[in-house]
């Protein structure tokens, strides 16, 4: 955020000012003491855990200028107090925001069952091309890292992109207070949360939320290939654009979508894009990412792109050099005497997971085995474990050699898997999965790991990538 005084970001966060009205804030807001820059915000919240106040004499001996608190402290700053340090936080980011936005800022959203941070890693590289972009750092989609990616906007930023999470009806529309986006897009309606939720209906209605925010000048962004999301047309005053594979989308001002796909090794992906209606032209793409399902993802990129001015060929461009910009999430692992390792364990759900099987057998390598170490997706509620059977079903459809699996659900996963010829190992911690799957791996092979973000996995691919190193160093 700009630079502003006490007494100015005291009112805009709606708190009680404690100190000199007159100190200079800014520009940067955090949560965590590690981080303080000179002349930053520190805002102290509660957890579990620990409570940010605690922490907060060491951020201001850090350099903070201020503190945000639920109650006065003995600090020679100013201090921002207020009953609810996470709201003022919330309002601190919506009023900034709004400032930016008069100023010309264009505010982007991106929410969806799964996809949500592969898409906007990739929007916000494509949005680049066209001015400063600010978007969030891995996924950063709740009450917190929202307002906190919210801040980082200055005067010169023109685009900011937020990824929405969603823990239950109302929520994205209270993060859509924050951040006001005039541009939204949902990337798909599946099975994660359905625990919470109830059904995939009640999950669309939460998505929904984000198309319904927008202004009648704004722009919906829907997948036309997925049908809960092609009827949220119906659901917003905003423009509409369509994205779609293969075929051209039956709705939107702007449409686009892909043909002549095809895979390289490591199932990257290249197209013809094409996009008809306001904006029509053809070009060519080669995704730097992997997985077939990216091909969506960055479809839906483009359009955030082509609504923005931008053209066919800038467009084609900028997906054709963007990377994977957040950890564990298809992250592929050369680890030294020829072992990959995909690590896809930040988190997972029944669509996600499929996604990840499908193009880590793509990579199947001459001489080599496919291997997974799968653990328990989580939040699905009574049918979890049938979900975890088709996933298992699934692996073994498609030829993996051995899975690991581990989890409350790991026996369901096993079950499916050696239904279809895969040999299965039954662990009881990520730990020992990481040791099992280092004694299995060997040069060619090919390791999927994938499971809720509550398993941890990743340990377990930097487990694979050590033991690979050390076994080339023989």
């Amino acid at each position: 955020m700009l630079t502003k005084t006490a007494e100015a970001i005291a009112a805009l966060a709606q708190t009680r000012l404690v100190g000199a009205p007159e100190v200079g804030i800014g520009p940067d807001v955090v949560i965590d003491s590690r981080a303080v820059t000179p002349g930053c915000l520190f805002v102290a919240l509660p957890g579990e855990r620990v409570d940010g106040h605690d922490f907060a004499a060491a951020a201001v001996a850090g350099g903070a200028a201020a503190v945000l608190v639920s109650r006065q402290l003995t600090l020679d700053v100013p201090q921002l107090i207020a009953k609810d340090t996470a709201k003022a936080l919330a309002n601190l980011a919506g009023a900034v925001v709004a400032e930016r936005i008069g100023a010309g800022l264009v505010s982007v959203a991106v929410t969806g069952s799964s996809g949500k941070t592969s898409t906007k890693d990739l929007i916000a590289q494509v949005l680049v091309q066209a001015g400063a972009t600010v978007a969030p750092v891995g996924s950063a989609n709740n009450e917190i890292g929202a307002p906190l990616t919210a801040l980082r906007v200055d005067a010169e930023t023109r685009f900011l992109v937020s990824e929405l999470g969603s823990r239950g009806q109302g929520h994205i529309k209270w993060l859509c207070d924050i951040v006001q986006p005039s541009v939204g897009v949902v990337t798909n309606v599946g099975h994660a949360h359905v625990g919470e939720f109830g059904s995939v209906e009640a999950i669309a209605t939460a998505k929904a939320e984000l198309v319904a925010a927008l202004p009648p000048s704004g722009w919906a962004i829907l997948n036309a290939d997925d049908s809960l999301v092609a009827s949220m047309a119906t659901r917003t005053t905003a423009k509409v654009a369509g994205f779609g594979v293969e075929a051209e989308p039956g709705f939107g001002e702007v449409r686009a979508w892909a043909t002549e796909v095809r895979v390289d090794d490591r199932q990257r992906a290249s197209f013809t894009l094409q996009a008809a209606g306001s904006i029509q032209g053809r070009a060519q793409v080669k995704l730097q990412v992997s997985g077939l399902h990216q091909v969506a993802n960055s479809l839906a990129a483009a359009c955030v792109g082509l609504t923005q001015r931008l053209t066919v060929a800038e467009v084609a461009d900028a997906l054709s050099t963007a990377i994977a910009k957040s950890h564990w999430r298809m992250e592929l692992l050369d680890a030294p005497g020829g072992l990959l390792v995909v690590n896809d364990s930040y988190n997972a759900n029944p669509d996600s997971m499929a996604a990840a099987l499908r193009a880590t057998a793509g990579m199947r390598r001459s001489g080599g085995r496919l291997l997974a170490v799968l653990g328990d997706m989580l939040e699905l509620g009574p049918e979890a474990d049938e979900a975890h059977h088709r996933v298992g079903e699934l692996a073994g459809s498609l030829g993996f050699d051995e899975l690991i699996v581990v989890g409350d659900h790991a026996e369901a996963l096993a079950a499916g898997a050696r239904a279809h010829g895969s040999a299965v190992r039954v662990v009881g911690s990520t730990s020992a999965a990481a040791e099992v799957a280092a004694t299995l791996a060997r040069t060619a092979d090919v390791v999927l790991v994938k499971a809720s973000r509550g398993l941890a996995l990743e340990s377990v691919a930097q487990r694979l990538a050590e033991v690979a190193a050390t076994e080339s160093e023989r």
